[in-house]
């Protein structure tokens, strides 16, 4: 298990503009990522360092968004002003995740501007939508990896998330804590971002210096 990516939501009106400024303060180029069929979601992606990356994803107009765990968590999430949403770990094989949530991982997939598919299971998705502190955890079918479409010039030295607990109530709270490699984990009461619980902000360490995105 690895930490994979972290996810960021706007709504569709906001998608460039969020885009152009995290871009900007990273010093990296975001790239499309093309849209999300089965889950009525979009994204764009920037590449980090040690194989990570920042997906920018907001919900589209479409029957699935509301249809599918995914779908309605990021509509919720951009309804309510958007930001940090979830953190995503990969793993090889995902079976051993699936037999603790009981239940199968979902196939998902998307097709970039430039033709290729990219294909992957997840699982924990139906969690996060109210236990936002939680990851969800996935396992790529397709060899091409986001962390790959550009140069990626910035690391994760940090993440800020809130939660009383520390992941406490996860099943899985030890594999992801040893899966972190070298970034860092601060926890903070969630009093201190309006009493929600969740990511607060994601500190990247870049060529200009240590940058806070919240």
């Amino acid at each position: 298990m690895r930490l994979d990516h972290v996810s960021y939501v706007t709504s569709h009106d906001q998608l460039a503009d969020t885009v152009q400024r995290l871009g900007s303060r990273l010093g990296s180029t975001f790239v499309d990522g093309g849209i999300h069929p089965r889950f009525g979601t979009r994204n764009f992606t920037a590449s980090l360092k040690n194989g990570q990356y920042i997906e920018v994803v907001c919900p589209l107009d479409h029957p699935a968004t509301e249809q599918t765990p995914w779908g309605k968590a990021v509509s919720k999430k951009a309804n309510e002003g958007g930001g940090w949403f979830t953190w995503v770990f990969s793993t090889k094989d995902i079976s051993p995740i699936e037999e603790k949530f009981g239940r199968d991982a979902i196939e998902g997939h998307r097709t970039r501007p430039n033709g290729t598919n990219l294909k992957w299971k997840q699982i924990g998705v139906k969690e996060i939508a109210d236990t936002r502190e939680f990851p969800f955890f996935i396992q790529w079918l397709s060899t091409d990896h986001p962390s790959q479409d550009g140069t990626p010039l910035a690391e994760i030295e940090k993440i800020v998330i809130a939660d009383n607990d520390q992941l406490s109530d996860s099943w899985f709270k030890d594999d992801i804590l040893a899966s972190l490699g070298e970034v860092d984990i601060e926890w903070v009461d969630p009093s201190t971002n309006d009493d929600q619980s969740g990511i607060v902000s994601v500190h990247l360490r870049t060529p200009a210096g240590i940058v806070a995105l919240d």
